[in-house]
């Protein structure tokens, strides 16, 4: 009976966990709805910032423009901004970024560079400084909001820009993690600086959608609407030169950039969660079924015992 009573215990620890994960997918999945609707309200400013510089574009050569964000120097310095998550429980997505962090880190260091890390998220931060031997931490950030804000973008965006700037560096590289749909995200390395904003105004942006199927809630992939916003008269005259407008403009331009690679990565963080949570739930349903039967099993056997000793008592 000691083994049914182990079994039974087992039973409602799985069951217990399963309540856990089920109510963490819940939750991941509404924060899911909360960074689509981020995204969503970014989006004026980052169409009009985008038609804004459509027009100076159009008025001078970016590539002959005074801007220090846009010149290319030699490189001799390089910055790396791996973005990760504060928390566990999100299946591979810290550890893929971290990964990538470290292929691209060596990859710079066998070209002869001596790459530095500022580091956005806990995870990363906890990995990297038990290994600081190896890795040159410029600066850490961490307990940014769940879905990323314009002052938490602001806030890496002058550590980024100061950098930059001051010489310290001469190219800003940022790994995070794509979101592609729910169960599929894809660590990526994009230049920050030296900014090249050619290609600007995207034709569409991959959005992402909470719904409902068969009771169940789900993520899909969509496809945003294009720039709404008009495009600048062609006469328009601008007070300020427009390399002036462009020096103000740019580090609102990186600024925005930041942002949406954040977003992308919270998105990505609880799409993963969700898909991980939802993993353990349904691992906790088949176990507890696998459990019942063994209990079932082992209660039988223990009857049969019972009455096989009662039958063989009353026959001697």
């Amino acid at each position: 009976m000691a083994n049914l009573k182990d079994i039974r215990d087992r039973i409602v620890s799985v069951k217990n966990t399963r309540k856990i994960t089920e109510a963490m997918r819940l939750v991941a999945a509404a924060k899911v709805r909360r960074a689509q609707e981020q995204v969503l309200r970014s989006r004026p400013f980052a169409d009009r910032l985008a038609r804004v510089l459509e027009n100076i574009q159009s008025r001078i050569r970016f590539e002959l423009a005074d801007a220090p964000l846009l010149k290319t120097r030699d490189l001799k310095q390089i910055t790396l901004v791996a973005v990760t998550g504060d928390r566990g429980l999100c299946g591979g997505y810290n550890s893929n970024i971290i990964k990538r962090t470290e292929q691209r880190f060596a990859e710079l260091k066998s070209q002869g560079f001596d790459p530095d890390l500022v580091l956005i998220g806990r995870k990363a931060i906890t990995y990297f400084q038990n290994r600081s031997s190896t890795y040159k931490i410029r600066s850490t950030f961490a307990d940014l909001e769940q879905v990323p804000t314009a002052q938490d973008a602001e806030s890496i965006t002058s550590e980024v820009l100061a950098e930059f700037l001051s010489e310290s560096t001469d190219r800003v590289e940022m790994i995070y993690t794509k979101f592609i749909n729910l169960v599929s995200c894809m660590p990526v390395v994009q230049t920050l600086l030296p900014l090249d904003p050619q290609g600007i105004a995207a034709e569409e942006d991959e959005i992402f959608r909470l719904t409902t199927k068969e009771s169940r809630l789900t993520v899909e992939k969509g496809s945003g609407p294009a720039n709404e916003q008009p495009s600048l008269p062609s006469d328009i005259v601008f007070e300020q030169s427009p390399e002036q407008l462009l020096n103000s403009l740019l580090p609102l331009y990186l600024q925005n950039q930041l942002l949406r690679a954040l977003q992308e990565s919270a998105a990505s963080e609880l799409a993963s969660r969700m898909t991980a949570m939802n993993n353990a739930s349904d691992n906790a349903k088949e176990l507890a079924k696998t459990l019942t039967l063994d209990y079932n099993k082992a209660r039988q056997a223990a009857i049969t015992q019972e009455i096989l000793e009662v039958v063989g008592g009353s026959c001697s």
